[in-house]
């Protein structure tokens, strides 16, 4: 946070010594046009100090004298009845009394239980004097005919002073609110993403709107690390859904594997023993059994492949060269649908399974081609967006609604004539199984479409993968 240091330091630079470096021309200014009234400016500074000075040196002695007492290091004198009744009369229970010529002797009172006790002490110093002394200086300069003009300029000085100063602080109190606030629109955020609100996103924290410094760059950072927290949550739900599905899958699978191998057998025996006379009967009720069994073992074999973990090798792939071969493959298929291909110019390369990967792709391209029926249109587009590589696909078709789009990766829940509700699940899962995702998306040709996620090759390549 070197910037914000830097700025911090400026801004208490700016606000301390810019006011006190004009403060300082202007006390020197005024300074120097009142020359003539520099004796009396002295003369009152100087009584200032000497009375500053007597005064501590008079509070320094009393405090001595008195340690010196309590510690018994000064002898008393016991003062006679009369003075100790007049000491009493008084009300005090010590008192401190310059005395001597000229003040240059402190003496103690001090009221006992049953006298009074005088301690005394040699000052060196003529207090009294001293201080009849810094009365006349005083009177003298209070008496000047100059004295108004002495105020005079005081009182501007004063003004000026605090004028600079208050507005030195206005400015510090701005800057500091305009440093702070971000700073503040960041912590809340913190709050409410520790709260479990990963919907939160810091307000004006676009590169366009607060620059290139460091909060700038730390309320980027949050808004990054709230988006990609709310996707690994989103992803991890569906994972989660997918791996509760997966164990029901298995478990039908197994139940319906357990019925369908007697069935084929016993159908094989009846057609083995058929005779001249109920031949054709038995033929016939043989053949429907055989195509319900061979029903039952394709939705018992995408339950498997939906239920399976497969291994995952990662690798470089020509994302583009994955689409033209998918488009090519599909063409055949699906003579009537037009295909258009938008595929990026630098053919960028992600790192993923190239096996699931085109599974993702056929599925994707299949159902946009069965969606746009024939005469319509399917496009494939390949892009880069910073550190994610992205396929897109689009139809033509009638599109999603709003209950389809909510549950289309869910299940066992399709939306086509036949479907088994397996074919997006699976591709969901291989996409996330290569460490992207796939995404619903505004179709650009009025119906459905698909946005697959990767990792592009070269982040891999920089942390070492």
């Amino acid at each position: 946070m070197n910037r914000l240091r830097t700025r911090l330091i400026a801004v208490f630079l700016l606000a301390t010594l810019v006011p006190l470096g004009l403060t300082l021309w202007t006390s020197l200014s005024l300074l120097e046009r009142s020359l003539q009234l520099a004796p009396l400016t002295q003369m009152d500074a100087l009584s200032q100090s000497l009375e500053k000075t007597g005064r501590e040196l008079y509070q320094q002695a009393r405090e001595s004298l008195r340690r010196d007492a309590v510690e018994g290091r000064v002898r008393p004198v016991e003062l006679s009845p009369a003075d100790a009744q007049a000491f009493r009369e008084r009300g005090l229970d010590e008192e401190f009394v310059l005395a001597g010529a000229n003040g240059d002797r402190l003496d103690y009172y001090v009221l006992g239980k049953r006298n009074v006790m005088l301690y005394s002490r040699q000052l060196n110093v003529p207090l009294g004097e001293l201080t009849r002394q810094i009365g006349d200086a005083r009177q003298t300069v209070e008496t000047s005919d100059v004295r108004d003009f002495r105020r005079g300029f005081r009182g501007a000085l004063l003004s000026i002073a605090a004028s600079l100063w208050l507005a030195a602080l206005a400015a510090l109190v701005f800057l500091a609110a305009r440093i702070t606030r971000p700073i503040r629109q960041l912590t809340q955020g913190l709050e409410r993403v520790a709260s479990g609100d990963l919907a939160t996103r810091v307000p004006g924290s676009s590169p366009h709107s607060q620059g290139s410094g460091e909060i700038a760059a730390a309320m980027r950072a949050f808004n990054h690390m709230a988006s990609q927290l709310q996707q690994a949550q989103e992803r991890l739900i569906q994972v989660t859904r997918v791996a509760s599905w997966q164990a029901l899958a298995r478990k039908m699978a197994h139940e319906v594997k357990n019925s369908l191998t007697p069935i084929r057998l016993t159908m094989e025996e009846i057609v083995s023993r058929q005779g001249a006379a109920d031949g054709p009967f038995l033929e016939q009720a043989a053949q429907i059994v055989a195509d319900e069994v061979n029903t039952l073992e394709k939705r018992v074999r995408a339950f498997s492949e939906f239920s399976a973990e497969p291994p995952v090798l990662p690798a470089e792939i020509d994302v583009n060269a994955l689409v033209e071969e998918r488009v090519s493959f599909l063409k055949n298929a699906h003579p009537d649908v037009i295909y258009q291909m938008n595929l990026a110019p630098d053919r960028p390369k992600a790192v993923a399974d190239p096996d699931l990967i085109k599974g993702v792709l056929t599925n994707l391209l299949e159902n946009a081609a069965e969606a746009a029926r024939p005469g319509g249109v399917v496009m494939a587009r390949t892009s880069r967006a910073g550190e994610q590589l992205n396929i897109e696909v689009h139809d033509s078709g009638p599109g999603l609604n709003l209950q389809a789009q909510s549950s289309l990766f869910e299940p066992t829940i399709s939306f086509k004539k036949g479907g088994m509700g397996l074919g997006l699940s699976i591709a969901r899962r291989s996409a996330l199984l290569c460490g992207g995702d796939i995404q619903t998306l505004h179709g650009e040709l009025g119906g459905a479409a698909f946005r697959v996620i990767l990792a592009a090759a070269h982040i891999h390549r920089a942390n070492g993968v």
